[in-house]
């Protein structure tokens, strides 16, 4: 029921964990995919691998989103090649521990710079293609940590707050031409981000306990509701924040 077919899509954050998911899961749906990756070239040859498996192009970038520069060159490239961007998945994230009374001025500015900071230039980059043609997907990646806060990381609960309050004002601007603007705002995830912390199995299960449905989501979990929203049964649907987190944060 769910078809992707005809429309192409830029992960930011594609090689690992979610985007990789969602990579994968949207060319399984028919779309082009392309994405951009930090450092790891050998498992963004494999995500691109797996979509060309599908029958679907892929195109794979190697590019800081930080830069502003370097964003508008991936997009005029993604443009150039396939003549639009139809849906724009901001997965791209860090999160990293900061103590209150001992900032790290470093792992903060990284944390907004990549978080936030990359998010507006991506999108700024993306939406006069969208507009041109009246139409567009736009599914952000946030946290429940942006819903209730994290002792800890507040950097990191602050940077996915501002990317719900970006998609909300979003959802408004964009309206008229068509853009549905959503949110997935994942809990935990068994992913490489949380590798260090669930090495220690008796904290892996105290986390799965705390979670209803007694279970620490794949990636695979969170990629569903992104294609969902990027689909046309969400066609009703913008300015929300989805909460993908086993009933452990229940709010909206």
């Amino acid at each position: 029921m769910i078809t992707l077919s005809g429309r192409t899509t830029l992960i930011t954050g594609g090689s690992r964990g979610i985007g990789r998911a969602a990579a994968i899961l949207l060319a399984e749906a028919g779309s082009d995919i392309a994405f951009n990756y930090a450092c790891r070239e050998n498992d963004a040859l494999g995500v691109k691998a797996e979509v060309e498996k599908r029958g679907r192009r892929c195109l794979a970038f190697k590019a800081p989103l930080a830069r502003e520069d370097e964003v508008r060159g991936m997009v005029g490239e993604i443009v150039r090649a396939w003549g639009r961007i139809d849906v724009l998945v901001n997965n791209a994230g860090v999160w990293t521990y900061l103590e209150m009374g001992k900032l790290d001025r470093g792992i903060l500015d990284e944390t907004l710079d990549v978080n936030v900071k990359s998010v507006f230039h991506v999108v700024d980059a993306v939406v006069p293609h969208m507009k041109a043609q009246n139409r567009g997907w736009i599914v952000n990646v946030g946290s429940t940590a942006g819903v209730r806060g994290e002792a800890f990381h507040s950097h990191y609960a602050a940077s996915k707050g501002a990317l719900h309050a970006m998609t909300k004002s979003w959802a408004v601007e964009f309206a008229p031409w068509n853009i549905r603007v959503n949110c997935v705002a994942p809990g935990w995830v068994d992913t490489d981000m949380c590798a260090d912390v669930f090495s220690d199995s008796s904290f892996r299960e105290s986390v799965r306990q705390s979670i209803p449905l007694r279970r620490i989501p794949s990636p695979e979990d969170i990629a569903g509701p992104v294609l969902f929203l990027a689909s046309d049964l969400a066609r009703h649907i913008t300015g929300a924040i989805l909460n993908v987190n086993g009933g452990a944060v229940l709010c909206g």
